[in-house]
């Protein structure tokens, strides 16, 4: 799954405006722009730190194929 996609439909559900989102996550609305318009190089703590707000979070796991 695409995560600006799972975030930007939270964010939705929720009711929440990009400027509302960041304010609520702790983040500039800067950032939740350019997340949710796929940036690449956006930081993983900040990822984790708007994911949160929603109960969710990344976290690396092995990839068996190999």
């Amino acid at each position: 799954m695409d995560i600006r996609l799972k975030i930007k439909e939270l964010r939705k559900k929720s009711g929440l405006n990009q400027v509302d989102f960041a304010k609520r996550s702790g983040v500039g609305i800067r950032f939740v722009r350019d997340l949710e318009q796929g940036k690449k190089t956006v930081r993983v703590d900040k990822v984790n730190q708007v994911l949160e707000l929603f109960g969710y979070h990344l976290e690396a796991v092995k990839n068996d194929k190999n």
